[in-house]
């Protein structure tokens, strides 16, 4: 199930990629000078530490990604809800050299490919959810990889209005959100609802303090550490509540047993 799940985010990664590398995208406004962070460089560092905080968040994303990926706290899992879990850990680890290169190396390519690679890991939280609640004798495959292509090709909102990107992401959370409060509501305890909560505040985190990065800045507390470094941290968290929400309404939802922590 391994290898399937790493093909399945492996090809449209490699697609991605090489459209990335083309001149299509000439035309998104994309951000590619570190003056659109609050974070000052340090010009005696290599360029992969070139800003070292904002550099060095990406490691969360390995780590938390390596944790779902390889931990086993289900002492029974059905096949399919592996490769739910796996293909999320997968992307958290395709996302974070990413975002590290944007940052290393001031580029078109990999700002496209930060803001693309955004809008299929949230696509994948409907997914999941439609998995949950379909259950896995009549869950179909195609159903989730027609909504990713969807997710996938909704960036082309950016080649056509500067905010297009903003529209579809905004889209996606709002999908992703709404999915998620009526799973709880028919499969959920106390103990999901509080990784549905926990998830919600991360995400608000992560785009208020995103926003508010420089604005922020101007107070010591911000200056070091700022707003966009705790703005991926919370992404980390959001990734990671969202992985015990839907583990736990997975477990719930099709009996399958899971060792509590």
């Amino acid at each position: 199930m391994m290898e399937s799940a790493l093909l399945h985010v492996l090809v449209p990664c490699v697609l991605c990629v090489s459209l990335a590398n083309t001149n299509l995208f000439d035309e998104v406004e994309v951000d590619l000078s570190y003056e659109h962070y609050a974070e000052k460089t340090v010009d005696d560092m290599p360029a992969f530490l070139r800003m070292p905080f904002n550099c060095l968040v990406n490691l969360g994303y390995i780590y938390m990604g390596l944790y779902w990926l390889l931990q086993h706290r289900s002492i029974k899992e059905a096949s399919q809800s592996r490769y739910m879990r796996e293909v999320f850990a997968l992307m958290a680890l395709f996302y974070a050299p990413v975002q590290w290169t944007r940052l290393a190396v001031l580029r078109r390519a990999p700002a496209v490919l930060d803001q693309w690679f955004t809008l299929p890991i949230f696509a994948w939280v409907p997914v999941w959810i439609s998995f949950i609640e379909s259950g896995p004798g009549k869950w179909r495959a195609w159903h989730g990889a027609a909504l990713e292509l969807c997710s996938i090709l909704s960036y082309g909102l950016a080649l056509v209005h500067p905010q297009g990107f903003e529209v579809a992401l905004g889209c996606h959370v709002a999908l992703a959100l709404y999915k998620g409060a009526r799973v709880q509501l028919v499969h959920g305890d106390s103990r999901s609802r509080g990784f549905l909560l926990l998830a919600v505040l991360s995400c608000s985190g992560f785009v208020a303090l995103k926003l508010l990065d420089h604005w922020l800045a101007q107070y010591w507390l911000f200056q070091r550490l700022t707003g966009h470094f705790w703005s991926k941290v919370c992404d980390v968290l959001q990734f990671h509540f969202s992985f015990c929400f839907l583990t736990t309404l997975t477990h719930r939802a099709h009996g399958e047993t899971a060792r509590q922590e």
